[in-house]
């Protein structure tokens, strides 16, 4: 309805609101992951032998999630830890981390940079641990850390039609790019060496093996993308929300990850040189591609208990200790 002023000419004084919750600003749905480009973001923070890895979180993807679901002194797990990400944005952020990483190369390069965060000051602390996450509840042997896990948050794996590491040929007298060998690893039992329902299957599982860690009503925050494999396009993020909850997680909420800055309202490409390599290609061929400038981020957590009736079957309150 319309508002109209009195009858003295002036709009009437209103009281200000009472302060409350109501009041306060509420976090959006949508999170700025780069602002800053990722090496820039990486530059002193990580070895340099980071870069070498194919599927790297953004840190500031990573350490929003921390910040959001975490409070200082809880502890994070990441279950397929790589270089180590989550668990360097959690002790940067005084936060207790634990890693499981198959592949021995990159639980190495992931310990490296938790030593590399303490030297920095760090406040938090962090382990790496080196074997399957499927059976991630029988590798994290400490009693005390069952049920302790306040945030699981990680990344799969794409495979090649997302990840590359390419090069230009022109310096051999070849004209194009050359992609390199850019793997996560050859250990036997990679996910990201098989097919893509052994990978959707895979995955499920490491979550399953991970909810005895959690604490009740703890969260479970995955960062993923769609891709496309053999021209077409696989909804990587909607599969990987099914199996999460076959693995008996409940879903709270889908969110997005910018993989673009904004810059004078305008949204900043940061794409790789692989990535927009590979949507040219696409677009000459016809298919009107644009650019992956946003990842989402699905949201779940371990059930938490169920409240407690303490009324008897008369209807009456039961005692209370």
């Amino acid at each position: 309805m319309p508002h109209h002023p009195d009858n003295s000419g002036h709009e009437p004084q209103r009281p200000a609101p009472e302060p409350d919750s109501t009041t306060e600003p509420v976090p959006l749905s949508v999170w700025l992951g780069a602002q800053r480009p990722a090496a820039s973001q990486r530059r002193g923070r990580y070895l340099p032998d980071s870069t070498t890895h194919p599927a790297k979180m953004l840190p500031a993807v990573a350490a929003t999630a921390i910040t959001a679901y975490t409070q200082p002194g809880e502890l994070v797990l990441d279950p397929m830890c790589g270089i180590g990400t989550t668990l360097v944005e959690a002790v940067h952020a005084g936060r207790d981390a634990i890693g499981i990483e198959l592949e021995p190369r990159w639980a190495a390069l992931a310990r490296d940079n938790l030593d590399h965060a303490q030297e920095q000051g760090a406040t938090g602390s962090g382990a790496v641990i080196i074997g399957d996450a499927r059976h991630a509840h029988a590798l994290v042997t400490d009693p005390q850390l069952a049920g302790r896990i306040a945030l699981l948050l990680t990344s799969p794996p794409y495979g090649h039609s997302v990840h590359g590491q390419v090069r230009s040929t022109r310096d051999s007298g070849q004209p194009g790019v050359h992609k390199s060998d850019y793997s996560y690893g050859k250990t036997p039992g990679n996910l990201a060496r098989g097919s893509h329902q052994r990978l959707l299957t895979g995955f499920a599982d490491i979550l399953a093996g991970c909810v005895p860690l959690l604490r009740p009503g703890g969260i479970v925050a995955i960062t993923t993308r769609p891709f496309r494999r053999n021209g077409h396009l696989v909804d990587f993020p909607g599969q990987v929300w099914a199996a999460a909850q076959d693995a008996g997680l409940e879903p709270v909420q889908r969110l997005v990850a910018l993989l673009c800055g904004i810059k004078d309202e305008r949204l900043v490409t940061r794409a790789s040189f692989f990535a927009a390599h590979e949507t040219r290609k696409a677009r000459a061929a016809g298919l009107p591609l644009h650019v992956t400038a946003h990842e989402d981020v699905l949201v779940l957590r371990k059930s938490p208990p169920a409240p407690v009736d303490h009324t008897d079957e008369g209807g009456t309150p039961g005692n209370m200790q």
